[in-house]
């Protein structure tokens, strides 16, 4: 599955930006589809992710104010990220897992600085 990922930019500390992201392929309810981040020198993380039965996980540090969500129809997976702080800062990448089986997008930068 090929994945593109658009939606990043620049943004003072309080904006919001929606990342959203589509599969090339069918996305079924077995597919997890997910949102992972990396800053200079971090090892990548998961942002939140989403089952096809609608059941996410956030990371602490964005719950309450991150969403994510999912279309099957249209293959997309959309991150709604509010109130961004500095350290919100990093390239994000789009994921797609089907049992065990990872695909990923080739990233977007999101910049949160004043």
């Amino acid at each position: 599955v090929q994945l593109q990922a658009s939606g990043g930019g620049l943004v003072q500390p309080g904006g919001s930006l929606r990342l959203s992201c589509e599969a090339s392929a069918r996305i079924f309810s077995a597919h997890i589809m997910g949102w992972y981040r990396q800053s200079p020198g971090k090892e990548r993380e998961l942002v939140a992710d989403i089952t096809g039965a609608g059941r996410t996980e956030y990371s602490d540090s964005v719950k309450g104010r991150f969403t994510i969500s999912r279309d099957n129809a249209r293959r997309t997976v959309t991150l709604q990220m509010n109130s961004l702080k500095p350290e919100d800062t990093a390239v994000y990448y789009c994921n797609v897992r089907f049992f065990g089986d990872d695909s990923w997008g080739r990233g977007t930068q999101v910049t949160v600085s004043s």
